[in-house]
C-alpha cells in the first residue's frame, strides 16, 4: 500500500503560485478594452468585460437579414512571429483571413471576437496583439466586441501563444452569393495576393529552415527579401474591393484561396456540371513560390493545392459583366488578372 505524501504544504496557496497573476491580467484587459473601443460601430450593445457580446442589426438597412459566421486561426505562422518578436502584424492576419471568409458569400462584417491563450500572459505581446486585431477590424468596419485572454501555465512553450478569431456578418438573403449562377463561359478573375497569407507554413518553414538552412535574418536573393520579411507579410483584406463588385452586382461567385490552394478552394463555389480551366502564367508570379519549389523539388500538382500560388481571391464574372467589373476594380486601385475560364465539367479546377 503505497505511503500518503508528507511534504508540507504553504499555508495558504493562490492562483499567482500556480502561475496564473489575476492582477496582471487585469490590467492587460484594461488596455484590450481601450483598443476595443475605438472600433465599436452603432450595432454594438454592450462593454467589453460582460459575459457575451451584443449587437444589434440594423432593421432599417437589411429587410430580410442573414447571418454568416466564420472561425479560423493563423496557423504555425506565429511560430515565425515569436522567433522574430514580431506580434503587431498576427492580429491582422486573423481578422483579414476572416474577413475574406464570409465576404465571398458577400457578407458585410460586423462584429469580431479573439481568442488570445499562453502559458503566461506577457502584457506587452497581448497589447501588441490585439492592437493589430483592433486596427484590422477598423478598416474592415468591423466592431471587436470581445474575446477570451486565457493564461494557462505548463499548456503552452515559454514565449509562446495560439491566436483565433470568430466573426459574423450580414448579408440579404436575396443577395446571398452561392455560386449557382455561375454558368460555362464566364470569366475567372484573380486578385493577387501578398505572399503565403496564412496558409502553407509548415511546408515552407521545412523547405526555408530545415532545407535551406536560412535564418529569418537572411536576405535571399531569389526572394528579393529577408526570409522572415517575407514570410510576415500580412494575410490580405479584400473586403474594399469585393464590396464595390458585390454592390454593383458583377460576380457570380468568390473564392478565398486558402488552405488547399486553388485547385480545393474554387471548386467550392462551383455548381454541378461545371469547372473552372485555369491559365497558368497568366498572372505575375511571387519569387517566394518558385524558390520554395526549387528547394524541395515540390511538384507543381502540390504547389497549386499548398500555396495560393500569388491569388489570394478569385472572382467568376459573367461575361456581360467583365468590363463593369473591370472599371469597378479600377476605380478602388486593384489590379485584376484574367486568368481562366468556366467549362463544362464537374467541380474541378484544370490547369492548362
Amino acid at each position: 500500500m503505497a505511503n500518503k505524501p508528507t511534504s508540507a504544504a504553504p499555508t495558504s496557496l493562490t492562483y499567482a503560485d500556480a502561475g496564473v497573476d489575476i492582477d496582471v491580467a487585469n490590467r492587460t484587459k484594461k488596455r484590450i478594452k481601450y483598443l476595443a473601443h475605438k472600433t465599436f460601430t452603432r450595432g454594438v450593445l454592450s462593454e467589453i468585460g460582460g459575459f457575451g457580446g451584443l449587437f444589434a442589426v440594423d432593421k432599417a438597412k437589411y429587410l430580410d437579414p442573414v447571418l454568416v459566421s466564420s472561425v479560423d486561426g493563423v496557423g504555425t505562422k506565429l511560430k515565425i512571429a515569436f522567433e522574430m518578436g514580431l506580434h503587431s502584424t498576427v492580429g491582422a492576419d486573423l481578422v483579414n483571413h476572416c474577413v475574406n471568409d464570409i465576404a465571398v458569400q458577400g457578407a458585410t462584417p460586423l462584429f469580431f471576437m479573439d481568442y488570445l491563450a499562453a502559458g503566461k500572459l506577457e502584457a506587452t505581446i497581448a497589447e501588441q496583439v490585439v492592437e493589430g486585431i483592433a486596427d484590422a477590424c477598423k478598416h474592415n468596419g468591423c466592431a471587436l466586441i470581445g474575446g477570451e485572454t486565457a493564461e494557462m501555465p505548463g499548456f503552452y512553450p515559454d514565449g509562446e501563444y495560439d491566436l483565433a478569431g470568430f466573426i459574423v456578418g450580414v448579408v440579404e438573403r436575396d443577395r446571398i452569393i452561392t455560386g449557382k449562377d455561375v454558368q460555362i463561359g464566364d470569366i475567372v478573375l484573380g486578385l493577387a495576393s501578398n505572399g503565403l497569407h496564412t496558409n502553407g507554413y509548415s511546408l515552407a518553414r521545412k523547405l526555408l529552415f530545415e532545407v535551406a538552412h536560412y535564418s529569418t535574418d537572411d536576405y535571399v536573393n531569389e526572394i528579393k527579401n529577408k526570409v522572415g520579411n517575407e514570410l510576415m507579410r500580412t494575410h490580405k483584406s479584400y473586403w474594399p474591393a469585393l464590396k464595390k463588385l458585390i454592390d454593383a452586382q458583377c460576380v457570380s461567385a468568390l473564392a478565398h484561396v486558402t488552405g488547399g490552394g486553388i485547385t480545393e478552394n474554387l471548386p467550392r463555389v462551383l455548381p454541378r456540371g461545371t469547372a473552372a480551366l485555369i491559365e497558368l502564367g497568366s498572372w505575375p508570379a511571387i519569387p517566394l513560390f518558385e524558390h520554395l519549389q526549387q528547394l524541395g523539388n515540390v511538384s507543381q500538382e502540390e504547389m497549386l493545392r499548398t500555396f495560393n500560388m500569388g491569388l489570394g481571391m478569385l472572382m467568376v464574372v459573367p461575361l456581360e459583366k467583365f468590363k463593369k467589373a473591370q472599371t469597378v476594380l479600377d476605380k478602388v486601385g486593384e489590379k485584376a488578372f484574367t486568368v481562366g475560364r468556366i467549362v463544362k465539367g464537374e467541380k474541378k479546377v484544370i490547369y492548362s
